[in-house]
């Protein structure tokens, strides 16, 4: 036996066993942060997973599939006009709205089919940044320069992080042009206005299935909340006729998910959770033992799931073992943090960006929890520098950016973003505080 070999491993074992020996099990604000980091693993699952990125996945997977590579390299790609692609990327993330960790399987798809790193990497930061409903509460709830700032900053942070991640790797985004260029892009077999309507029925149950409540009494966002199900369900029924009439899915499977899914909905009314993941569930089964382009859709959408979900997960049960879910606190009590971000300082303002970047917020969370801070003494500055960078960057985005782009280009995108809001937030506060 080769015992120096074997000592090796001595220190992890005893990392290990001190670790389990001083295990703080008992103690209240452990207990509460274990508790909580399975209760916002429970709710994200809920909410997000079946919500969120069961559709993302399929949109993905469908970029891999459905979208040709000369398509996207002409509107995305390091080579193309800079005003148009930078512009496409920042349209398409607002509109989609999404949180965080939605955007990535999106991102890791437009990025794979030969998106330049800036274009993509606008499109990754303006997702979750650049909400139209976000923004309106943030001017209503905290004040009107507070929602201007936030928009304005969003709207320029998105095109200045995509056209800094592009100049900082210009020389590898050349490489990766040129080996592009030599692969044949496939004939295309189907009209581009076929391609879009399937895209945007996809886009619609994403965004009709993720509709907020506003807090107006009345208004068109309330009127569309009302219907948002009648809406997703409409945007369903047209996807599952393309599927039948555009790519030869068989027609009685489709009509038999529809009927199982309409049964659901008669008898789970309350819960139209269940009839929605029946609907995907069923989508699943008929796209996976199909062939040619179903089933290269489920392979691409199946192999994005493989790879983002659980490293997803992890990073939502660190965050809220750490941080907490909203009104509910983690190992780190909300009231260091409250210290931290008083006034107008440096620090207060990087402290800020930092944590925002690492916390989880869903669409929308981020505006209760940081009127919450306000109140308890936190600057105007810090509160914007946490809007820029809390909703666009979260421990479990990172995480999964890793994997897509490496961990050397995701400590950089994490590294402007921060250091952007940072100095606006000094600047904003400088001016407003």
């Amino acid at each position: 036996m080769n015992w120096k070999k074997e000592w090796k491993s001595l220190p992890l074992i005893v990392a290990v066993f001190a670790a389990s020996f001083y295990l703080p099990v008992g103690s209240s604000r452990f207990d509460t942060a274990v508790n909580e980091s399975l209760h916002l693993v429970k709710w994200y699952a809920r909410e997000h997973v079946l919500l969120c990125l069961i559709p993302a996945f399929f949109i993905a997977g469908a970029i891999g599939v459905f979208v040709s590579q000369a398509s996207v390299m002409r509107y995305l790609g390091a080579k193309a006009n800079k005003l148009l692609a930078y512009g496409v990327a920042s349209v398409s993330g607002s509109i989609l709205a999404v949180c965080s960790c939605t955007v990535l399987p999106l991102f890791a798809g437009i990025y794979r089919m030969g998106a330049g790193l800036g274009p993509a990497s606008a499109f990754l930061y303006s997702g979750p940044a650049i909400n139209v409903l976000a923004i309106f509460l943030t001017a209503r709830v905290l004040s009107l320069e507070m929602g201007v700032a936030r928009s304005v900053g969003a709207v320029v942070f998105s095109v200045l992080v995509g056209l800094l991640m592009h100049w900082i790797y210009r020389g590898e985004e050349a490489q990766r042009v040129e080996a592009r260029m030599t692969l044949p892009d496939p004939p295309s077999t189907r009209a581009l206005w076929k391609t879009v309507l399937h895209f945007a029925s996809m886009i619609a149950i994403l965004v009709f299935a993720n509709w907020g409540r506003s807090s107006e009494p009345a208004g068109i966002w309330n009127a569309i909340y009302d219907l948002k199900w009648l809406l997703t369900s409409i945007s369903a029924l047209g996807l599952g006729a393309m599927l039948v009439i555009w790519f030869a899915a068989p027609w009685w499977k489709i009509a038999a998910t529809a009927l199982a899914v309409l049964a659901l909905a008669v008898l789970f009314h309350d819960n139209p959770l269940i009839p929605f993941t029946a609907g995907f569930l069923g989508l699943s089964i008929i796209t996976s033992r199909s062939g040619g382009e179903l089933g290269d859709w489920f392979a691409q959408s199946w192999g994005f799931a493989k790879q983002i979900l659980p490293l997803l997960m992890a990073g939502v049960l660190v965050a809220g073992l750490l941080l907490g879910r909203p009104g509910h606190e983690g190992l780190i009590p909300s009231a260091w943090i409250s210290g931290l971000v008083g006034g107008n300082s440096l620090w207060a303002n990087l402290f800020a960006s930092v944590a925002g970047a690492f916390m989880y917020f869903a669409t929308l969370t981020e505006i209760p929890i940081l009127q919450g801070l306000v109140g308890s003494g936190m600057g105007k500055g810090p509160a914007l520098a946490l809007l820029l960078a809390g909703p666009a960057l979260s421990l479990p985005s990172m995480l999964v950016l890793r994997s897509v782009m490496g961990p050397q280009k995701t400590v950089v995108f994490v590294a402007i973003v921060v250091i952007m809001a940072t100095i606006s937030g000094l600047i904003y506060g400088t001016l407003f505080g």
